[in-house]
């Protein structure tokens, strides 16, 4: 997930985003490298300090991984107000492991509940993520079910409640993994849907519709800005004189759907343009002319956009 998923071009002007996503990876990753201790060679790594800290960092890491993503202003920097993210897990060290242990199940359950919160915010928008959304429902009951089985952990058999949420972990990885599998651009999408529904008053008022319209088109289809790989909201937005935050509304309202989505079009329309004129291109020559920074990235988005990989569409535009 950290080489494939977590990349820059996977959260364009969402760097606080990924960089939560990374330390959340870290975070689980420990934990799970303490249960396996525990488990298999008897090591008090689950009484540790370093155990109690991982533990509290997962919460507020997901938390800080999710909420830029679901708010509808621009990201802000790292801020050292993060920082306070962090108070409980210091304050752990001054409790009994036992009620630490519960504890970091009842601060993690304030955070579920927010991202609950959240996600009820986008239910006008849930036909595009319907799939999604019960993927991740499932790692939603998985975490409140452990959090469930943690406060009452004392009483159960030695070691299972470990084994227990070792699994719910790996569990919850597999369903993640799964999600970002079927759709690798959901961080983005979901941000700006959430975009999307917070253009209550518009930015556009002052600004020439149609003109814009027109230029953009010009932009695309003649000038093919579209095969600068670091194209992005802020530099369009300049070319059309606009703010990144009017393009944004511009593209959503007007054109129903996210900057990178229409981007990923323009850049698959003029692909398979080229799939069809140029039988003998390679696809790798053809994904990278049109914009894309890998192969991975362009059978991505082809096959999202079109349903299909860009051979088979070949295969399909260029008759004997």
């Amino acid at each position: 997930m950290a080489l494939t998923h977590f990349r820059p071009q996977h959260y364009q002007s969402q760097e606080v985003s990924r960089l939560m996503g990374l330390a959340l990876l870290l975070a689980l990753s420990g934990l799970q490298i303490a249960h396996f201790a525990h488990l298999y060679f008897d090591q008090a790594w689950v009484t540790s300090t370093f155990y109690r800290m991982t533990l509290f960092a997962v919460a507020p890491a997901f938390f800080l991984y999710s909420q830029p993503l679901l708010q509808p202003r621009p990201q802000p920097p790292l801020r050292p107000v993060m920082l306070l993210h962090a108070l409980p897990a210091f304050a752990s060290l001054m409790l009994p492991w036992t009620w630490a242990l519960s504890s970091a199940y009842i601060v993690g359950g304030g955070y579920l509940c927010w991202l609950a919160r959240s996600l009820y915010a986008l239910r006008s928008e849930r036909a595009h993520f319907q799939l999604e959304m019960r993927l991740l429902g499932g790692v939603f009951i998985i975490a409140t079910g452990v959090a469930a089985l943690a406060l009452v952990q004392t009483g159960l058999p030695p070691k299972s409640f470990f084994v227990v949420y070792a699994i719910a972990i790996g569990l919850a990885f597999f369903l993640v993994q799964t999600t970002l599998g079927l759709r690798p651009q959901l961080s983005t999408e979901v941000s700006e849907t959430t975009q999307l529904t917070a253009y209550a008053s518009s930015t556009l008022s002052q600004v020439d519709c149609e003109a814009v319209l027109f230029k953009l088109n010009t932009l695309m289809q003649t000038e093919q800005v579209y095969e600068d790989s670091a194209l992005n909201l802020p530099r369009l937005a300049e070319r059309l004189g606009l703010s990144p935050h009017q393009l944004s509304e511009f593209i959503n309202t007007r054109l129903g759907k996210g900057f990178s989505r229409y981007l990923r079009e323009q850049r698959v329309r003029a692909a398979k343009l080229m799939l069809s004129s140029q039988p003998s291109a390679s696809i790798l020559s053809v994904g990278l002319s049109v914009g894309f920074t890998s192969p991975s990235n362009f059978y991505e988005a082809f096959r999202e956009v079109e349903g299909m990989t860009p051979g088979q569409y070949r295969k399909l535009a260029v008759k004997p």
